[in-house]
């Protein structure tokens, strides 16, 4: 979670050279110059100048290219990660190639940027500075104020995800909450009794919504639903948390894994205490990422189109960037269950 940011004044896209003269009471002429850092301007129109573009929302670099109606052809895809995390985890590459599958032909540019905990107001300068049309953010952790900063500076921004803390942004999500759902049934069909999961961190929507879903699944069936530990999407904190269920429940014979990447981690405690997958233990992951094919044994899971969540979000910008009105707030993607060997 990043601290609360001081949010740049708002900016106004349809604001032309008429209206920073008008404001700043000059003529157009002087306005053009001053943005194009020409000589012959006072010192007192060049600041009556600034002080209008400031009061009218811009930042300079804003106002140089949109009172000259251009756009920077530059999108941002900020990831709240550290940059290791992000190269390691195949999720973030599906999203990454669904975003630029959508941009293909569209000649515009995409920067990828991790948000790291101390440059959360250089971050915001940088992306309210005129440098991007448009921000995607993926990953947010906690009441991150980072997508609402960008809304509320006029940056058209759509979050991956449902965001905890940031009503009125737009957001593209896959139904995480009916795909657990449907991950405990299928496990409570195929004759599991005590049915654990390794939940996803308790800061992030999307391990909450699957924690709930696995609940409502049980519930349904009414079996418990106490076995529940908690991950934060790598596989040793998957091992981990699985080592924590076998202490606390010997008798487990199923678990609900939140991602495919912390369901490796869990097959590798389950083989290292002797467990048979599925015989003595059937597991379920989460996303159906490349790695779930090629686990040992290959993993049963909910598939999410990670690309899919990419190209939609991308779209939902590039909707809002090109002025069609009466866009979605939210879209929701569908999941499926996907069977194989270990459950």
């Amino acid at each position: 979670m990043t601290d609360a940011v001081d949010p740049p004044k708002a900016r106004r896209p349809n604001t032309r050279l008429e209206e920073v003269a008008r404001a700043a009471g000059v003529s157009k002429s002087t306005v053009s110059r001053v943005i194009n850092g020409e000589p012959y301007v006072s010192s007192r129109a060049r600041e009556a100048v600034h002080l209008a573009i400031g009061k009218l929302g811009y930042s300079p670099n804003q106002a140089a290219r949109t009172l000259a109606g251009s756009r920077a052809n530059c999108i941002a895809l900020v990831v709240s990660e550290q940059g290791s995390r992000v190269l390691a985890d195949p999720f973030f590459a599906g999203v990454l190639r669904g975003v630029h599958a959508e941009l293909a032909g569209k000649r515009v540019q995409l920067v990828l940027m991790m948000s790291k905990e101390g440059d959360e107001q250089d971050l915001v300068n940088y992306l309210c500075g005129g440098h991007v049309d448009g921000v995607l953010v993926i990953s947010l952790h906690g009441q991150d104020p980072l997508p609402r900063t960008l809304a509320d500076a006029g940056l058209p921004t759509v979050v991956g995800g449902r965001p905890l803390g940031a009503g009125g942004v737009p957001y593209v999500d896959s139904d995480n909450f009916n795909g657990a759902m449907e991950a405990a049934r299928y496990l409570v069909s195929r004759g599991r009794k005590r049915i654990a999961t390794i939940a996803g961190p308790r800061d992030m929507a999307v391990g909450m919504d699957r924690l709930s879903g696995w609940k409502r699944g049980l519930s349904q069936a009414r079996l418990d639903t106490d076995l529940v530990a908690y991950g934060d999407f790598t596989p040793e904190s998957g091992a981990a948390a699985m080592a924590d269920l076998l202490k606390r429940a010997p008798d487990l014979d199923a678990v609900f894994v939140g991602a495919d990447i912390m369901a490796l981690g869990a097959l590798q405690t389950l083989h290292v205490h002797g467990k048979r997958v599925p015989d003595d233990v059937a597991v379920v992951g989460f996303d159906d990422l490349m790695i779930a094919s090629t686990a040992v044994p290959p993993l049963t899971t909910i598939r999410q189109d990670v690309e899919q969540l990419g190209r939609t979000m991308t779209w939902r910008l590039m909707a809002e960037l090109a002025g069609e009105e009466n866009l979605p707030p939210f879209l929701l993607l569908p999941t499926a269950m996907v069977t194989r060997s270990s459950a």
